[in-house]
């Protein structure tokens, strides 16, 4: 008897499978990392990066919280949630606007910075055993 041949439909969904799976291993493992040796998840961690790679480009200053949003991937509940988070533990600081009283920025502290810097050669790592 003849296997059954596999709908392009099954293969999209097999593939779609994969990407779960590794994103979650991935995440998993970056979770585990980054909280037991510097008190981060990996979304604080993508947080600080994106604020790094901002100053990296544009100097020292602050990035508007929809801004950060677009590119970490989480409802604006839950980021604000994070920031508020990141902001307690002295890694961020939030500013209102002053032309828009409406939006907030945000931005990387002292501390923030040498969080992140310490941080990264760990993420670094953890994503090469990942997904290398």
């Amino acid at each position: 008897m003849a296997e059954p041949d596999i709908a392009p439909e099954s293969a999209l969904v097999f593939e779609w499978r994969d990407v779960l799976a590794r994103h979650a291993a991935v995440s998993c493992a970056l979770d585990r990392a980054l909280g037991e040796q510097y008190g981060l998840g990996m979304s604080e961690f993508e947080v600080l990066e994106r604020l790094w790679e901002s100053e990296a480009e544009s100097g020292p200053g602050k990035l508007r919280v929809q801004d950060v949003g677009q590119t970490v991937h989480l409802s604006q509940s839950a980021l604000s949630r994070l920031i508020g988070r990141l902001e307690k533990a002295g890694l961020v600081e939030r500013a209102m606007c002053e032309l828009d009283r409406r939006g907030i920025f945000v931005a990387l502290t002292d501390d923030g910075r040498a969080r992140y810097l310490e941080a990264r050669p760990l993420h670094r790592e953890v994503l090469g055993r990942t997904l290398g």
